[in-house]
Protein backbone atom coordinates (compact mmCIF):
# COMPACT_ATOMS: atom_id res chain seq x y z
CA UNK A 1 0.00 0.00 0.00
CA UNK A 2 1.65 3.45 -0.85
CA UNK A 3 1.62 5.84 2.19
CA UNK A 4 2.52 9.18 0.05
CA UNK A 5 0.02 11.58 0.95
CA UNK A 6 -1.13 15.07 -0.66
CA UNK A 7 0.39 17.17 1.92
CA UNK A 8 1.90 21.03 2.28
CA UNK A 9 5.57 21.03 1.44
CA UNK A 10 8.42 21.69 3.69
CA UNK A 11 8.46 25.47 4.05
CA UNK A 12 12.64 27.65 3.96
CA UNK A 13 13.00 29.87 7.04
CA UNK A 14 15.84 32.38 7.03
CA UNK A 15 18.30 31.56 9.87
CA UNK A 16 18.43 34.96 10.56
CA UNK A 17 15.15 35.14 11.84
CA UNK A 18 15.74 32.29 14.53
CA UNK A 19 17.59 33.65 18.06
CA UNK A 20 19.04 30.60 18.06
CA UNK A 21 22.13 29.34 16.72
CA UNK A 22 24.09 26.79 16.89
CA UNK A 23 26.47 27.80 19.54
CA UNK A 24 23.17 28.48 21.97
CA UNK A 25 21.46 25.63 21.14
CA UNK A 26 19.91 23.29 23.20
CA UNK A 27 20.72 20.21 21.51
CA UNK A 28 24.52 20.95 20.37
CA UNK A 29 25.70 18.64 22.34
CA UNK A 30 24.00 15.38 20.38
CA UNK A 31 24.47 17.44 17.30
CA UNK A 32 27.64 18.26 15.28
CA UNK A 33 28.83 20.97 17.19
CA UNK A 34 30.12 19.07 19.72
CA UNK A 35 33.87 19.76 20.87
CA UNK A 36 33.72 22.90 18.59
CA UNK A 37 35.12 26.05 19.88
CA UNK A 38 33.23 29.47 19.98
CA UNK A 39 34.76 30.78 16.94
CA UNK A 40 34.64 27.68 15.04
CA UNK A 41 30.54 27.22 16.57
CA UNK A 42 30.10 30.56 14.68
CA UNK A 43 31.11 29.62 11.45
CA UNK A 44 28.92 26.90 11.68
CA UNK A 45 26.51 28.93 12.56
CA UNK A 46 27.09 30.91 8.87
CA UNK A 47 26.14 27.37 7.51
CA UNK A 48 22.76 26.87 8.24
CA UNK A 49 21.03 29.38 6.34
CA UNK A 50 17.88 28.19 6.67
CA UNK A 51 15.56 26.10 8.42
CA UNK A 52 13.00 24.01 7.08
CA UNK A 53 9.37 23.49 9.03
CA UNK A 54 8.10 19.64 7.37
CA UNK A 55 4.43 19.06 8.57
CA UNK A 56 3.28 15.90 9.93
CA UNK A 57 3.45 13.14 6.68
CA UNK A 58 5.66 15.49 4.30
CA UNK A 59 8.92 14.36 2.72
CA UNK A 60 11.97 16.25 3.00
CA UNK A 61 13.13 14.70 0.61
CA UNK A 62 12.29 11.62 -1.64
CA UNK A 63 14.74 8.34 -3.16
CA UNK A 64 17.08 9.40 -6.64
CA UNK A 65 16.56 12.68 -5.38
CA UNK A 66 20.07 15.07 -6.03
CA UNK A 67 21.88 15.60 -2.19
CA UNK A 68 22.68 18.61 -1.44
CA UNK A 69 22.42 19.04 1.96
CA UNK A 70 22.80 17.63 5.39
CA UNK A 71 20.04 18.49 7.82
CA UNK A 72 19.90 18.58 11.66
CA UNK A 73 16.66 17.84 13.13
CA UNK A 74 15.83 20.76 15.80
CA UNK A 75 12.33 19.36 16.56
CA UNK A 76 10.05 16.91 15.76
CA UNK A 77 10.15 13.14 14.96
CA UNK A 78 11.36 11.61 11.45
CA UNK A 79 11.12 8.05 9.49
CA UNK A 80 13.19 6.95 6.80
CA UNK A 81 11.90 4.70 4.39
CA UNK A 82 12.30 2.97 0.70
CA UNK A 83 9.34 1.52 -0.99
CA UNK A 84 8.81 -1.23 -3.27
CA UNK A 85 7.93 -1.39 -6.80
CA UNK A 86 3.92 -1.79 -5.85
CA UNK A 87 4.63 0.58 -2.97
CA UNK A 88 5.08 -1.68 0.01
CA UNK A 89 7.17 0.46 2.68
CA UNK A 90 9.79 -0.42 4.43
CA UNK A 91 10.75 1.59 7.43
CA UNK A 92 14.97 2.00 8.15
CA UNK A 93 15.21 4.21 10.42
CA UNK A 94 13.63 6.65 13.17
CA UNK A 95 15.43 10.42 13.84
CA UNK A 96 14.66 12.54 16.47
CA UNK A 97 15.60 15.93 17.76
CA UNK A 98 19.88 16.16 17.63
CA UNK A 99 20.11 13.55 14.64
CA UNK A 100 20.98 14.06 11.14
CA UNK A 101 18.79 13.14 7.77
CA UNK A 102 20.72 13.30 4.36
CA UNK A 103 23.59 10.67 5.14
CA UNK A 104 22.34 8.59 2.86
CA UNK A 105 23.45 10.64 -0.55
CA UNK A 106 26.76 11.41 0.65
CA UNK A 107 28.10 8.25 -1.19
CA UNK A 108 26.26 8.70 -5.08
CA UNK A 109 24.65 11.99 -4.49
CA UNK A 110 21.44 10.94 -4.69
CA UNK A 111 19.35 10.30 -2.09
CA UNK A 112 18.44 6.50 -1.54
CA UNK A 113 14.93 6.80 0.68
CA UNK A 114 12.54 8.98 1.68
CA UNK A 115 12.55 11.03 5.02
CA UNK A 116 8.98 11.39 5.76
CA UNK A 117 8.20 13.94 8.92
CA UNK A 118 6.22 11.62 11.49
CA UNK A 119 4.77 15.14 13.10
CA UNK A 120 5.22 18.73 12.53
CA UNK A 121 9.16 19.41 12.93
CA UNK A 122 11.64 21.52 11.87
CA UNK A 123 15.26 20.75 10.37
CA UNK A 124 18.53 23.02 10.12
CA UNK A 125 19.68 22.99 6.58
CA UNK A 126 23.77 22.46 5.92
CA UNK A 127 24.99 22.90 2.42
CA UNK A 128 26.98 19.99 2.47
CA UNK A 129 29.53 21.88 -0.28
CA UNK A 130 30.25 24.48 2.05
CA UNK A 131 30.16 22.21 4.66
CA UNK A 132 33.48 20.17 3.47
CA UNK A 133 35.08 23.42 2.66
CA UNK A 134 34.80 24.76 6.67
CA UNK A 135 35.58 21.28 7.44
CA UNK A 136 39.20 21.94 5.97
CA UNK A 137 39.75 24.90 8.24
CA UNK A 138 37.96 23.51 11.16
CA UNK A 139 39.47 19.86 11.84
CA UNK A 140 37.36 19.10 14.67
CA UNK A 141 34.07 19.55 13.07
CA UNK A 142 35.69 17.04 10.15
CA UNK A 143 36.32 14.57 13.27
CA UNK A 144 33.02 14.87 14.61
CA UNK A 145 31.00 14.09 11.33
CA UNK A 146 33.23 11.36 11.07
CA UNK A 147 32.25 9.98 14.38
CA UNK A 148 28.21 10.62 13.26
CA UNK A 149 28.93 8.70 10.28
CA UNK A 150 30.85 6.17 12.95
CA UNK A 151 27.65 6.05 15.18
CA UNK A 152 25.45 5.42 12.18
CA UNK A 153 27.12 2.30 10.76
CA UNK A 154 27.44 0.81 14.24
CA UNK A 155 23.64 1.41 14.20
CA UNK A 156 22.84 -0.41 11.03
CA UNK A 157 25.02 -3.28 12.48
CA UNK A 158 23.25 -3.33 15.72
CA UNK A 159 19.70 -3.42 13.70
CA UNK A 160 20.83 -6.30 11.47
CA UNK A 161 22.16 -8.37 14.29
CA UNK A 162 18.30 -7.48 16.18
CA UNK A 163 16.67 -8.23 12.75
CA UNK A 164 18.64 -11.91 12.62
CA UNK A 165 19.08 -13.38 15.82
CA UNK A 166 16.17 -12.03 18.21
CA UNK A 167 12.45 -13.47 18.88
CA UNK A 168 9.84 -10.90 17.98
CA UNK A 169 9.68 -10.44 22.28
CA UNK A 170 13.43 -9.37 22.14
CA UNK A 171 13.37 -7.12 19.17
CA UNK A 172 10.15 -5.01 20.78
CA UNK A 173 12.10 -4.78 23.79
CA UNK A 174 15.29 -3.90 22.34
CA UNK A 175 13.11 -1.24 20.10
CA UNK A 176 11.69 0.18 23.75
CA UNK A 177 15.07 0.50 25.36
CA UNK A 178 16.54 2.33 22.17
CA UNK A 179 13.52 4.58 22.17
CA UNK A 180 14.35 5.45 26.31
CA UNK A 181 17.53 6.00 25.68
CA UNK A 182 17.80 8.68 23.35
CA UNK A 183 14.69 10.01 24.54
CA UNK A 184 16.72 10.21 27.72
CA UNK A 185 19.75 12.04 26.74
CA UNK A 186 17.37 14.51 25.22
CA UNK A 187 16.28 15.46 28.75
CA UNK A 188 13.19 13.34 28.65
CA UNK A 189 11.50 10.69 30.10
CA UNK A 190 12.95 7.70 30.18
CA UNK A 191 9.67 5.55 31.25
CA UNK A 192 6.90 7.70 29.35
CA UNK A 193 7.08 7.33 25.76
CA UNK A 194 4.41 8.56 22.59
CA UNK A 195 5.11 6.84 19.97
CA UNK A 196 5.12 9.00 17.06
CA UNK A 197 5.24 5.54 14.66
CA UNK A 198 2.08 3.16 13.70
CA UNK A 199 2.74 -0.19 14.55
CA UNK A 200 2.88 -1.10 11.22
CA UNK A 201 5.64 1.25 10.58
CA UNK A 202 7.32 -0.14 14.02
CA UNK A 203 6.86 -3.71 12.37
CA UNK A 204 8.13 -2.96 9.16
CA UNK A 205 11.19 -1.68 11.05
CA UNK A 206 11.61 -4.84 13.06
CA UNK A 207 10.45 -7.16 10.20
CA UNK A 208 7.58 -8.00 12.37
CA UNK A 209 3.84 -8.12 11.60
CA UNK A 210 1.55 -5.59 12.87
CA UNK A 211 -0.42 -8.10 14.37
CA UNK A 212 2.84 -9.78 15.88
CA UNK A 213 3.74 -5.96 17.35
CA UNK A 214 0.23 -5.67 19.32
CA UNK A 215 0.81 -8.78 20.63
CA UNK A 216 4.19 -8.57 22.55
CA UNK A 217 2.94 -5.09 23.39
CA UNK A 218 -0.31 -6.57 25.02
CA UNK A 219 1.28 -9.16 26.59
CA UNK A 220 4.09 -6.76 27.92
CA UNK A 221 1.18 -4.78 29.26
CA UNK A 222 -0.89 -8.43 31.10
CA UNK A 223 2.90 -8.87 32.89
CA UNK A 224 2.89 -5.49 33.98
CA UNK A 225 6.23 -4.56 31.98
CA UNK A 226 4.36 -1.89 30.42
CA UNK A 227 1.03 0.12 30.47
CA UNK A 228 0.11 0.66 27.02
CA UNK A 229 -2.59 2.93 26.07
CA UNK A 230 -2.91 3.48 21.92
CA UNK A 231 0.61 5.63 21.72
CA UNK A 232 1.19 6.05 25.03
CA UNK A 233 3.35 3.46 26.24
CA UNK A 234 4.91 3.65 30.02
CA UNK A 235 7.68 1.37 30.90
CA UNK A 236 6.81 -0.34 34.64
CA UNK A 237 9.76 -2.63 34.73
CA UNK A 238 12.68 -1.46 32.28
CA UNK A 239 14.87 -4.52 34.30
CA UNK A 240 12.30 -6.77 32.46
CA UNK A 241 13.29 -5.40 29.06
CA UNK A 242 16.64 -5.34 29.58
CA UNK A 243 16.31 -9.01 31.17
CA UNK A 244 14.45 -10.00 27.48
CA UNK A 245 17.49 -8.01 25.04
CA UNK A 246 20.92 -9.47 27.74
CA UNK A 247 19.16 -12.79 27.07
CA UNK A 248 19.00 -12.85 23.30
CA UNK A 249 21.94 -14.74 21.67
CA UNK A 250 23.31 -11.98 19.52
Amino acid sequence: MSTQQRVPPARPTAAAQFKVACSHCALKDLCLPVGLSRHELAQLDGLVATRLTVPRGAALYRCAEPFTSLYAVRTGFFKTRTCTADGREHVTGFQMAGELLGLDGVGSGLHTCDAVALEASQVCTIAYLRFQEISRDVPELQRQFHKVLGREIVRDHAVMMLLSSMRAEEKVAAFLLNLSHRLQARGFSSTALLLRMTREEMGTYLGLKLETISRCLSRFNEQGILKVCHRDVRILEPAALEALVNSATI
